[in-house]
């Protein structure tokens, strides 16, 4: 060991959080000088000099909002309608009879009551369903509905 000070989350050798909440990755020559929180939402990878955009969350679930209906038969198909919601079972834990887990369809809040899981829109619902995090579901979801991410 180099004898540098441990820190729980660097990005690489020797990456240690400034006083601004930068992580400095001085050393390392695949990265960046310093990477902030801020810095995500656009930036230059400098080994495939590609540029990273994160999904259009708001516009993904619009469109989900407008196929739910569709998309809440298909993911959760033993499910009905129960005036403004969706009430069926929870595929991921031994639901027995519906009722707990509800996705409201006009905003796409979803709960299971049994368990206090919950979400506010259709991406995190299917973060939840399918063990995803919200950006490769948000994803998933744009290529399901044909939307560009």
């Amino acid at each position: 060991m180099s004898g540098a000070r441990e820190t729980p989350g660097r990005t690489g050798p020797g990456a240690r959080p400034d006083r601004t909440g930068k992580i400095s990755t001085a050393g390392d020559p695949d990265s960046t000088d310093s990477i902030s929180t801020a810095d995500h939402h656009h930036r230059t990878d400098r080994r495939n000099s590609t540029c990273y955009t994160p999904p259009d969350y708001a516009a993904i679930n619009a469109h989900a909002l407008a196929a739910l209906p569709a998309i809440l038969a298909r993911w959760l198909s033993d499910g009905r309608r129960h005036g403004s919601e969706w009430v069926a079972l929870n595929p991921r834990r031994g639901d027995r009879r519906p009722g707990s887990f509800r996705v409201n369809m006009m905003t796409g809040r979803w709960a299971d009551f049994a368990t206090g899981d919950r979400g506010g829109d259709i991406i995190a619902l299917a973060a939840y369903l399918y063990d995803l995090s919200q950006s490769d579901a948000a994803r998933k979801l744009a290529d399901m509905l044909g939307v560009r991410p």
